[in-house]
């Protein structure tokens, strides 16, 4: 069957032939792979700077952000059927029976960094025909979702992030006493760092959860980026034009900072303005650091006002639920601009192109069948 790879060694990337896969165990099940998104992680790997081969390949099946269709199912399967649509997790545990995490299913945590990851580490991914696969790691999506769903992967970094917020701001009394139940953020003023997909999807679940939402990015208005932020009802700033401080005299006391940009120069910048007791979430991981910030003065503020930043990467069972739950809110609540977040669908003919960065747009997204 045809398959996206990547020859670390001979630093190319290809449309092969690879081995189609057969259900060998009772919970397993086989998916015919409908469409798999191209994001910045797939982009450095075809730098060739990170991304490891399984063991005894020469080559790496790409791609994590996935939906495929259920084909067939092993004898002890009990959730699935064939025609179902999933999302399978990226993340699977290591066997270091000292891993915490990884022994009650919350690899997303993993201790050892033994971990393994489809398209990423050790594992081939997903930009092929087919993949056979556990059925503890499928998540089943609502038909009604086949054009978006291939978004569900990148939500989850959004959902795990603030299922970690929430977790953390019991420490104080952080929510407004009035706050509806469905809008827990009611009150509270976010600010997100960029305007690529998982920035635009964070928001989205920002606003969903009744923050007062405010997306800072660099492209200056009339933009698309722009007037999707709008369209949501998130208040678009570009820093281009707005130097962090004025933005932060718009914005008022910030409560919560959601970063998806993947550099850490403005982030730190923005750190400096933190509103008391509040939270900054992380969610990019910088190809170089270049930041010149003062720890020192960073550690003062932390301690001083009580403030909380975190890291976040992957995520686990929770935030998957929790992405296809917001997904179909979206769909319901911006149908059109859920879909405009996909830019660009190619064919597998055309994915070495795509993951190698030469469409614009937000999302680009391989097809691999229809």
């Amino acid at each position: 069957m045809r398959a996206i790879a990547i020859f670390p060694e001979e630093k190319s990337i290809k449309l092969i032939e690879h081995e189609a896969p057969h259900i060998t165990s009772p919970t397993q099940v086989k998916l015919r792979m409908l469409e798999v998104g191209v994001c910045g992680t797939d982009k450095e790997i075809c730098t060739f700077k990170f991304g490891a081969p399984p063991p005894d390949y020469n080559y790496l099946v790409m791609g994590h952000e996935a939906v495929g269709e259920v084909v067939e199912v092993g004898a002890g399967v009990q959730t699935l059927k064939p025609g179902d649509l999933v999302v399978p997790t990226v993340r699977r545990p290591c066997h270091d029976p000292s891993c915490r995490a990884c022994a009650v299913a919350r690899q997303d945590f993993c201790y050892t960094g033994a971990y393994t990851e489809y398209g990423i580490k050790a594992q081939h991914g997903y930009m092929t025909e087919f993949v056979v696969d556990d059925e503890q790691y499928m998540h089943l999506v609502p038909q009604e979702l086949r054009g978006v769903a291939v978004l569900t992967e990148p939500l989850t970094i959004a959902e795990k992030a603030l299922l970690q917020v929430w977790a953390m701001q019991q420490r104080l009394p952080w929510q407004m006493p009035d706050a509806p139940a469905d809008q827990p953020g009611k009150g509270l003023k976010a600010v997100v760092l960029g305007a690529g997909p998982i920035s635009l999807l964070g928001s989205m679940a920002l606003i969903v959860a009744g923050f007062d939402t405010y997306v800072y990015s660099r492209s200056v208005p009339p933009h698309p980026k722009a007037e999707l932020a709008e369209a949501i009802g998130a208040t678009y700033i570009s820093s281009q034009t707005t130097p962090v401080a004025a933005m932060v005299k718009q914005v008022g006391n910030i409560d919560l900072v959601y970063e998806g940009l993947g550099g850490s120069a403005l982030p730190f910048e923005v750190m400096n303005y933190l509103g008391r007791n509040a939270i900054f979430a992380f969610t990019g991981v910088p190809a170089f650091t270049t930041s010149t910030q003062t720890t020192d003065r960073l550690m003062s503020r932390l301690v001083g006002m009580n403030q909380v930043v975190f890291g976040t990467v992957n995520a686990g069972n929770d935030a998957f639920a929790a992405a296809i739950r917001d997904l179909s809110v979206f769909t319901q609540r911006w149908p059109d601009v859920v879909q405009s977040l996909i830019s660009k669908r190619v064919p597998m003919e055309n994915a070495p192109d795509a993951l190698l960065g030469k469409y614009g747009g937000i999302k680009t997204v391989v097809t691999i069948s229809g």
